[in-house]
């Protein structure tokens, strides 16, 4: 029976695809069905507001190897469309898996919708100063970035149904793992975040963003300058478009004069607030608030009145 079908080896993007999944059930009228990897997601995935919850079983751990097994399951279903969370694994499994079905494949959809017989997505070109929109015959697959739509409520509990799948290769092993260890908290998931930029005079003055951010209850971030130039903050910290996309509630921009690069990763935050001495800085267009000034002067007395709140 043709559907709708969600993978992401992340609960939580899972549960986000399955909002717009469920929007395209309304339009569709097709069921939508979750395959999960992982046995300890299965109960948070059953109760998304799924109809099936898939559990694949395989001897081969890592979720590269089911590419094979997933693009089965889909042609036997006749499945309709595919959403995968883009992540750097689910963007590597959703290329695997739509080239052996011989699919349209779309990547990074900030918006999808079923129209004219034909999945329509929108995506942003260009370091986001043009928006494509594109329509793929079915049956598509469409890589949908973390946090584009909000994660689905809790439902009632759906059927899960464990499936064995064969997905042994002996011509690649795994000889070593080395975890990269990352600093802090993760600044996709912030709610919000103070950036710094080369408005900042040396390492040292870290401090005061530091102040600043624990005033207002934010993590750090960073361009690209900071983490790849100067080295001063680790790479997972570094805002834009090679880099981290954020939508925070708040975001601070500290001495960042606002390239388009930096503009696409920060584009989305509910609130932007940006300090410059430069009045005629790009940050200033995107942004909601304005502080024309020396952040050495700015951010102290910034983060001494939020002390006091």
């Amino acid at each position: 029976m043709p559907g709708i079908w969600i993978y992401s080896e992340d609960s939580v993007v899972a549960r986000q695809l399955l909002t717009a999944g469920q929007e395209l059930k309304k339009t569709m009228q097709q069921p939508v069905n979750i395959i999960t990897l992982n046995d300890e997601a299965v109960q948070c995935l059953a109760s998304a507001g799924a109809d099936k919850v898939f559990l694949l079983k395989g001897a081969n751990p890592w979720p590269e190897s089911y590419a094979a097994a997933i693009a089965d399951m889909l042609d036997k279903e006749q499945a309709s469309v595919m959403l995968v969370g883009a992540t750097l694994r689910g963007k590597d499994l959703a290329a695997k898996v739509a080239a052996i079905l011989k699919a349209g494949l779309v990547t990074d959809a900030l918006s999808i919708q079923y129209a004219n017989e034909a999945i329509e997505t929108m995506r942003l070109m260009y370091g986001g100063l043009a928006v494509r929109t594109e329509a793929t015959a079915l049956p598509a697959l469409v890589t949908i970035p973390p946090r584009t739509f909000a994660e689905a409520a809790d439902a009632a509990r759906c059927e899960i149904t464990t499936v064995e799948v064969a997905n042994e290769d002996s011509r690649v092993t795994i000889s070593n793992v080395c975890p990269i260890v990352h600093e802090g908290a993760d600044i996709v998931t912030a709610n919000r975040i103070v950036c710094v930029g080369r408005g900042l005079a040396k390492q040292e003055d870290l401090y005061r963003a530091e102040q600043l951010a624990s005033a207002v209850g934010a993590e750090i971030g960073c361009t690209r300058g900071i983490a790849e130039d100067y080295h001063w903050l680790p790479n997972e910290r570094y805002i834009g478009i090679s880099g981290q996309k954020v939508k925070p509630e708040l975001y601070i921009g500290m001495g960042i004069s606002g390239q388009v690069q930096h503009v696409v990763g920060i584009r989305d935050s509910k609130i932007i607030v940006a300090i410059d001495s430069n009045e005629k800085a790009p940050i200033f267009e995107a942004a909601d608030y304005g502080i024309v000034g020396d952040l050495y002067k700015v951010v102290p007395l910034l983060t001494a009145a939020l002390q006091k709140k």
